[in-house]
């Protein structure tokens, strides 16, 4: 195999490819030689800057072809990609998808690997470019991207995948953390981790900064003194958190944006009350079913005495499991379980019959008053297969249904289900799409999601901010709020303003949330100091395409292409790959046309087997 190397806050790889005319040579004989590899990674207030940069040099006596790959997440932007070589700089260009698309569609018909990013995995997407290096010659590439790190089930995490397969003479990963409102914890974990990489890791903390250093010489990279094999092989993560001291949240403003960070704790939880309802459809039987039904079973362990649950099951039939919904009694979750243990999967898929026998049921269950006041109502899908309505049908009824009362959260499992389908019907009734993949912990997956989504502490959050003192704005209410999540707000100022008091309005389990006012609690935060100075305007239009894409999918064809105009201005005017950008990889006269890189979609596909779970809230 050719030797690889993935860093970077998700990975990056270099690899070096050998004409297949020539049997394969070591590098450490001859051929292309990574002297350096360094990915510098600095957070400012949760909104990440990474810098990849990777010099090769050939030592070969004739050209040699190297490859470069870098893994990203998924939810990151491209901002910038170059090539140096013999000291000239060949840059890549930004540019509206449009006018990038002849020159793509023309590689691709020449049979050339035009789409320089595609998804590699759950979280991560590949960056891929290649050039040849002339003999006893040099070059850099180096890549940049941007994101905003998501906070989940309590803290924030960043991932750097590292498998060189090879010893790298200079490998340093590089992180600097600056969080104004203090670090409450802050943790490392490397999977490959030995006593001589200990040496090679430093941490220094203080209340608003952290620096994390990893940098392992050759002799700590070696598995032995006598093999030219590497130790470096796994995940580098780091988990952090920042304290939280406002009820309001904190605010942040330089250079006439801002930034609002909002989340609370230590708040009760809505009581739930939840209808699984489960596909046991021919394409489920074997392990699908067997990865459902375990997942079942550690979900129903984990509701509490205050919820209120039911099963429904469906084929091309569908059967409730009780007539109403039960309290979750221990005696009740254990026959439950019992119940789950039975299911066999046969039959046909009727998801659309399912989701409106459930929408029904919660319906009824309101209706009559059996159901707390102050909760949350869910339906849980889960389903591997093709719907036998047409999938517009369904949305239409199901989004009838819920009259924009629930919200529906729904996990495509792998690419068999349709995506898209998935995607529009949670958008259109307040939730989200995410997929699942069918590998040996795909209980876990569904497990993992259900806890992101269980602990709903704020309903109908409004926040208010001054109308004479705020220009742009990102979304400012929210339907649900999670334990362990954030909420982020931003937007452009007005130069005059010169106090920013904001009002914050939401539903408790106990009452609701009174006006928060931040006027005393928080002034005007302004520091110039930062690690990178513009980050909060880059962070407002990071998170304003983002929103704009998603609210592009469920809506009608005049809204979307204005939506979709937004964001090409601004993708364009920030310099960030996203679906409507493109950006053109520029290469010497010499060698193969230029390439072409493209954001990758969720809908994209894959051969592979996957199912589908779906979160319906009220």
């Amino acid at each position: 195999n050719p030797p690889l190397f993935p860093s970077s806050p998700y990975a990056l790889v270099l690899r070096e490819v050998t004409p297949l005319t020539l049997p394969f040579v070591s590098l450490s004989q001859n051929d292309i030689d990574i002297y350096s590899l360094n990915v510098d990674c600095k957070v400012t207030s949760r909104y990440a800057h990474t810098v990849i940069t990777s010099r090769v040099a050939n030592k070969a006596e004739e050209a040699r072809e190297a490859v470069f790959e870098v893994e990203l997440p998924k939810t990151a932007f491209i901002t910038n990609f170059s090539m140096t070589i013999d000291g000239k700089t060949y840059p890549g260009t930004i540019k509206e998808k449009a006018s990038a698309q002849e020159q793509y569609d023309t590689a691709v018909s020449r049979g050339q690997s035009a789409g320089l990013v595609k998804s590699t995995g759950r979280k991560l997407e590949q960056f891929r470019v290649s050039v040849n290096v002339a003999a006893s010659s040099k070059v850099t590439f180096e890549l940049i991207y941007e994101e905003l790190l998501k906070r989940k089930l309590g803290k924030y995490e960043l991932l750097i995948k590292v498998k060189p397969k090879q010893l790298v003479k200079h490998f340093q990963i590089d992180v600097h953390i600056f969080e104004p409102q203090g670090i409450s914890f802050l943790d490392t974990y490397i999977t490959f981790m030995t006593n001589e990489l200990n040496n090679a890791l430093t941490k220094v903390q203080n209340e608003t900064k952290a620096h994390i250093l990893f940098k392992p010489n050759i002799a700590q990279q070696q598995k032995s003194s006598a093999l030219e094999e590497t130790l470096l092989d796994g995940d580098f993560l780091i988990h952090y958190d920042v304290k939280r001291i406002a009820t309001a949240g904190d605010i942040e403003i330089v250079n006439g944006y801002f930034v609002h960070y909002f989340a609370p704790s230590q708040m009760p939880t809505f009581p739930k009350n939840v209808i699984f309802v489960i596909d046991r459809s021919g394409s489920m039987s074997g392990r699908k079913i067997e990865q459902t039904k375990n997942a079942l079973l550690k979900i129903l362990e984990d509701l509490s005495p205050e919820d209120h649950f039911n099963l429904i099951t469906f084929s091309s039939l569908v059967t409730e499991w009780r007539s109403s919904l039960l309290p979750a009694t221990e005696e009740n979750v254990e026959d439950a379980k019992n119940h789950v243990k039975t299911i066999r999967a046969r039959g046909g898929t009727d998801i659309n019959k399912a989701l409106l026998t459930s929408a029904s049921a919660l319906d009824k269950a309101i209706s009559a008053e059996l159901l707390p006041e102050r909760s949350v109502s869910m339906i849980i899908l889960l389903t591997d297969g093709q719907p036998t309505v047409d999938v517009e049908t369904i949305q239409k009824n199901i989004k009838m249904a819920i009259g924009g009362n629930y919200f529906l959260y729904c996990l495509g499992f792998g690419f068999d289900v349709s995506y898209k389908f998935l995607e529009k019907m949670a958008l259109d009734n307040g939730g989200v799409a995410r997929r699942i993949y069918e590998d040996s912990d795909a209980a876990l997956q569904l497990q993992g999601f259900y806890h992101e989504v269980a602990t709903p502490i704020l309903k109908e959050v409004e926040i208010q901010y001054p109308e004479d003192a705020v220009l742009e704005l990102t979304q400012n209410d929210f339907k649900l709020f999670f334990d362990g999540s954030e909420i982020i707000v931003a937007g452009k100022i007005n130069n005059e303003t010169e106090t920013f008091p904001l009002e914050i309005k939401a539903k408790t389990v106990m009452a609701n949330l009174g006006e928060a006012n931040v006027r005393e609690k928080e002034q005007v935060f302004q520091h110039q100091k930062y690690i990178f100075g513009n980050f909060i305007e880059r962070l407002w239009a990071y998170l304003t395409i983002q929103q704009l894409l998603e609210k592009s999918v469920s809506a009608e064809r005049e809204e979307q292409k204005s939506l979709e105009a937004r964001v090409l201005e601004l993708s364009l005017k920030h310099s960030f790959v996203t679906p409507l950008t493109s950006m053109v990889v520029t290469k010497p006269e010499d060698q193969q046309e230029d390439q072409v890189a493209n954001k990758p979609t969720e809908s994209g596909t894959l051969n592979t087997n996957k199912r589908a779970l779906c979160f319906l809230y009220l």
